[in-house]
């Protein structure tokens, strides 16, 4: 915090102030400066109802970030709490390394239903990045048990971000003060990202030049959501699809962020056009309940693992609650909730109110740079002076007071709203957003 400047101070009643001086004498937030995490008054959460969070005071919060990019469906969807239960009923978790559970089971013959890829075969773990890391290790035995040892590099974007395990950091760009561990990190081969617009043909010209050395191209479809809701053209992540195939690279879609409805479809891919070889969903998967995600391979790639018992060609890999039956029968009932409610119809509402209202009350406010939207996920770009102003704080401590959980990139305000949120709640982000940017600019 710059010398002289207030805490960002969020009216916070005493029963808060006591679980904040607990939390922060034991807990420790990530992606959390905890020296300055009292000062900036959390949101306490206690409990909550459709797409609102409540703290421990009774205060109302409509959840704009989804949770971090989890919920869909809203919070206590009573479908999903019942599905728990009844699996709680039957077994909690039991091991899918060599055996079977009949959930899990269940769930991958559902998600075959809608994934974007052909013939799938689903590994599952228990997030993004775990996804991530098996994706890459899979698509390099790929080339080993084919006997193509020379395949031992990856290609990936620019502004990329892809979790916070080492392998999954090594994908990501520098962001989040990451080249700290620059020592642990692999090389990767690395061409721009989403806000440049000739990304496409550097990363062609890149593929063209390493098309003997390269495992796999590890993309995120459409929007590259932690760079700050970086958005490409459809047609140009086809195009580089295409030219991976071409090269007889693996094309990886990191959708973890982007599935799930996030973007207008159940798949990023589909908007683009393409299946990919390695697909790595998360987040959404459960409905925001709990911690699942699957690395999902076509039935060539899955293939090439198949061999003697306690061969070379096996996948040695696997988590101790991977394919969770816990996880799986809320999973499952999501699935069938997104459909029988035809959730992605309120999506495309929801995305055509959301656009009209930015462009009338955001676009054109003095701090604000840009605008970037796909489905009901969007950045907004705040033309601020510097980084030490901390604008994207400021502005996302303002809504929390007017009743919207808001949490910024640096200076970009993120919207990621529930998949069910109604037009007034819509419409109330909004309102409060415009809100809070006056506040902003008038102190």
């Amino acid at each position: 915090m710059n010398s002289g400047e207030q805490p960002i101070a969020i009216d916070t009643e005493p029963r808060a102030i006591d679980w904040i001086d607990r939390d922060s004498s034991l807990v420790w937030h990530g992606f959390t400066q905890m020296a300055t995490y009292r000062e900036n008054y959390p949101v306490m959460v206690d409990m909550a109802e459709g797409r609102e969070l409540i703290d421990v005071d009774g205060h109302k919060y409509i959840d704009a970030i989804s949770s971090l990019w989890v919920n869909t469906l809203g919070h206590r969807v009573k479908e999903l709490d019942d599905a728990l239960v009844e699996q709680l009923g039957k077994v909690a978790h039991a091991t899918m390394l060599g055996n079977g559970s009949t959930v899990v089971v269940q769930l991958a013959e559902a998600l075959s239903r809608v994934v974007p890829v052909d013939g799938p075969h689903f590994l599952f773990a228990s997030d993004g990045a775990s996804a991530v890391e098996q994706a890459l290790k899979i698509a390099f035995q790929y080339y080993v048990n084919r006997g193509e040892r020379g395949r031992q590099r990856f290609l990936a974007l620019g502004d990329a971000y892809h979790g916070d395990t080492v392998g999954a950091m090594s994908l990501g760009d520098s962001g989040f003060e990451s080249a700290i561990f620059d020592p642990l990190r692999f090389a990767t081969l690395r061409t721009p990202g989403y806000g440049d617009p000739g990304w496409l043909d550097q990363a062609l010209l890149m593929l063209d030049a390493h098309a003997n050395d390269i495992c796999c191209a590890v993309v995120e479809p459409l929007v590259q959501g932690a760079s700050g809701m970086m958005i490409a053209r459809p047609e140009d992540v086809l195009s580089f699809r295409e030219a991976c195939a071409g090269a007889g690279v693996l094309f990886v879609a990191d959708e973890v962020a982007t599935g799930f409805g996030r973007t207008g479809a159940m798949f990023a891919s589909e908007i683009c056009g393409i299946q990919p070889d390695i697909l790595c969903i998360g987040k959404g998967l459960t409905g925001g309940y709990l911690p699942m995600s699957a690395t999902v391979v076509t039935e060539p790639v899955y293939a090439e693992f198949l061999g003697a018992d306690l061969g070379p060609r096996t996948f040695y890999h696997g988590h101790s609650y991977g394919g969770n039956a816990l996880c799986a029968a809320v999973a499952l009932k999501h699935l069938e909730l997104m459909e029988n409610w035809k959730v992605l119809d309120n999506v495309a509402a929801r995305t055509a109110q959301l656009s009209e209202l930015l462009d009338q009350h955001v676009a054109g406010h003095r701090a604000v740079k840009e605008i970037r939207h796909q489905g009901l996920m969007a950045g907004i770009e705040l033309d601020s002076p510097g980084r030490d102003h901390r604008w994207g704080r400021k502005v996302c401590g303002n809504a929390v007071k007017r009743g919207v959980l808001l949490r910024p990139l640096g200076d970009v305000v993120v919207l990621v709203l529930p998949l069910t949120i109604t037009e007034e709640e819509v419409g109330k982000v909004i309102s409060v957003l415009a809100d809070s940017l006056d506040v902003l600019m008038d102190a």
